[in-house]
C-alpha cells in the first residue's frame, strides 16, 4: 500500500494514499487462506495518521463462515470444515467502534450497549490491506478482552494452541509473535495509554450516517485474494 506525506497539527506524517471519506460504508473482511471468514459493512468515522476508525451498530447484517454442520472457525479449523460457506447473520447486541492503527497486527474495538461504553476488545490480526471497497485482514485467533476498568484477560488461548501447525494457520514461532503483539498492547492497557485512555468511550454516531448494509456483490473475491 503506497503512502503520501500530509501536514497535520502534529507535523508531517505518512498516511495511506487511499483514504476513505467519513460517512462512507466500507467492507471490513477477514480471510483465512483464500476463504472469506467474516464480512462486515461498517461506516467510516475517520481515516488519518491514527488509523482507520469504523462504526457498526447492533443489528447490522453481516456474514460469517460456517460449514454443513453449522460449525464456525472457533469450533474447528478451516481444514476440518465440511463444505464451508458464508452465512448471513445479524451482529449481536453491542454497537462496535473498530480502530485499525497503520501497519499494526491488531485492531482495537470499543463495545457499546444501549449507548453506554461496555469495554474494549483487542483482536490480533494481520495488518490490513486496502482496496476500493474496504479493508482485508486475517484473524490471528488470540484476543484480549478488556473491562472498562482496564482489567484484562486473554481470549481463545485453547483455540490458539490447537491451531499451531495446522495448514493455513501458523507455526510455534508465528504463535509466539502473535502473543508478543498482544503483550505489547497489554502494556498500553495497563498504563492507560491511548487508545485505552478514555478516548472514544463517549462516542455517539452521526445520525446522518447511512445504516451499513452488505452491498450487491459483497461476496465476490477481493482484489487481494
Amino acid at each position: 500500500m503506497s503512502t503520501c506525506a500530509v501536514f497535520l497539527s502534529s507535523g508531517w506524517v505518512s498516511v495511506p494514499a487511499m483514504l476513505f471519506a467519513p460517512g462512507r460504508v466500507v467492507l471490513r473482511r477477514y480471510f483465512r487462506a483464500s476463504t472469506y471468514s467474516f464480512v462486515k459493512p461498517m461506516v467510516v468515522v475517520r481515516d488519518d495518521e491514527a488509523g482507520l476508525l469504523l462504526w457498526m451498530p447492533a443489528g447490522t447484517g453481516v456474514a460469517g463462515l460456517e460449514d454443513q454442520d453449522s460449525r464456525n472457525l472457533h469450533a474447528v479449523s478451516l481444514g476440518e470444515m465440511r463444505e464451508p460457506r458464508l452465512v448471513r447473520k445479524t451482529w449481536g447486541e453491542n454497537d462496535v467502534l473498530i480502530l485499525m492503527p497503520p501497519g499494526a497486527a491488531h485492531s482495537v474495538w470499543w463495545f457499546f450497549r444501549q449507548a453506554e461504553f461496555a469495554g474494549w476488545y483487542v483482536n490480533l490480526e494481520t495488518p490490513s490491506t486496502r482496496h476500493d471497497e474496504g479493508v482485508d485482514a486475517t484473524d490471528l485467533v488470540l484476543d484480549v478482552v478488556v473491562a472498562p476498568d482496564r482489567t484484562w484477560v486473554w481470549k481463545d488461548e485453547d483455540e490458539m494452541a490447537d491451531r499451531i501447525g495446522r495448514p493455513d494457520y501458523f507455526d510455534r514461532d508465528g504463535a509466539d509473535e502473535i502473543r508478543a503483539e498482544g503483550e505489547r498492547v497489554i502494556k498500553l492497557i495497563e498504563a492507560g495509554d491511548y487508545p485505552f485512555d478514555g478516548t472514544w468511550t463517549d462516542f455517539r454516531p452521526d445520525p446522518a450516517w447511512p445504516a451499513p448494509t452488505l452491498p450487491v456483490g459483497w461476496d465476490r473475491p477481493g482484489p487481494n485474494n
